[in-house]
This record gives C-alpha cells, structure tokens and sequence, in this order.
C-alpha cells in the first residue's frame, strides 16, 4: 500500500472509530478526497482495505458504506474475543514476568484512582479506557505469539471498542476493574484455568452490557 493509501486509510478508519462516520452512512469519494488530501486512487485503494477488515461495505453502483453491527455480529465478535482472550490469558499465565506484572499492576492501581476521583464522568470513562487498553495488550504481549495479537488486535477494532465503552455506565466499568485486579491476582499465581476463566468472563459481561443497552 502507498504512502497516501495508507494515509488515506488510517484517516477512514479513525472518523469510522470514532463515530464520526456513522453505521449505515455513506462515504462519498469526493468527500474523502477532499478529507484526505489525495486522489481517487488511494482513497478508493484504502476502502477496499476498509471492506477487508470488514469496517464498509462496497456496493456496485451505490459506493462506499460504513457497516452497521446487528446484534449477532456484535455477538459473535465477543464470542471470538473471549475465546481468544481468554487463551491469551492462560498462556500469558504461564510465561508473564515480573516486569509485566507490575505493569499490568499499575495501570489496576491508577484505574482504582480514577474510579475514586471527583472527575466528570466522561473525563473517567476517557482516562479508564487508556489504562484498559494497556492491560488487555499487556496481556497479549505476555502471552508472547504476535499472530494471536495480531488477531485481537483486529478483533478488538472491529468490535468499535470506542463507542461501546462510551455506553458503559460507571457502574460497569466499576465491574471491568474488579475483574481486572482477579485477572492480575490469577496471573501473579500463574494459574492458567483461574486467568482464562476470569478473562472470559469479563469478554462476556462487556458484550451483555452492550447488548443491554442496544435494546433500551
């Protein structure tokens, strides 16, 4: 991929992530265009790259189209996540180091303090994620094979993580944290089944919790 298609395609990506383009809305060429600062070409080079990983769809004769999630896809890319997750936590249990330990251990330790600040709401679901973000690939990179990272990796992008924890609520993410310091609790004892049982219970309260708040 070239410079611009892969400037273009980070460019798509982002505004999809980040809500600004819509499930089910339509992505105009000329508007990308325009957005990106490049040609047709890589543009058009990006939304193919786009359909691939499953973020549009392409349509003959109507363009480009940001996907919409049913609630089956939403369903089974959790399910997948757990499975996944939850192997990367057994083999992270089995091989972790100190060091990543007290990563993991003080990124729980600063989520603790965010939970128990003054901060508006937003401002503590924005810096909780940071923190999220850094324990769930801690874990992956513990588990030391970057083609199951990778995998999460993409997983993780297409189940929109952005806007699914935007619909949290503090109670819930008050849930994530505890099953966050069991996972570090399981990891520090390197119990594989304890870390892959947590982990996989925690992938699936995250999905009921969005599942929940679609039907509302």
């Amino acid at each position: 991929m070239s410079h611009a298609a892969e400037h273009a395609y980070r460019t798509i990506r982002e505004s999809i992530l980040s809500g600004e383009f819509a499930p089910n809305g339509r992505l105009k060429e000329a508007d990308l265009v325009a957005q990106c600062g490049f040609s047709r070409t890589p543009v058009r080079e990006a939304l193919r790259r786009l359909a691939s990983e499953d973020f549009v769809s392409l349509n003959r004769n109507q363009g480009a189209q940001v996907k919409a999630w049913t609630m089956d896809d939403i369903n089974d890319l959790f399910q997948l996540r757990a499975l996944l997750e939850g192997y990367s936590a057994a083999r992270a249990a089995d091989c972790i180091t100190l060091i990543q330990l007290n990563k993991l251990r003080e990124s729980i330790k600063k989520m603790g303090e965010i939970l128990a600040s003054n901060a508006p709401e937003d401002k503590k679901v924005e810096d909780f994620l940071i923190h999220n973000n850094i324990v769930h690939t801690s874990i992956w990179q513990a588990a030391g094979s970057e083609r199951l990272e990778s995998m999460l990796g993409r997983l993780i992008d297409q189940s929109l993580v952005i806007r699914t924890a935007r619909k949290y609520s503090l109670e819930r993410i008050a849930q994530s944290h505890h099953h966050h310091e069991e996972l570090l609790k399981s990891l520090t004892a390197h119990d594989a089944q304890w870390s892959e049982s947590i982990m996989r219970s925690h992938i699936h309260a995250a999905r009921d919790a969005l599942l929940v708040n679609d039907e509302n």
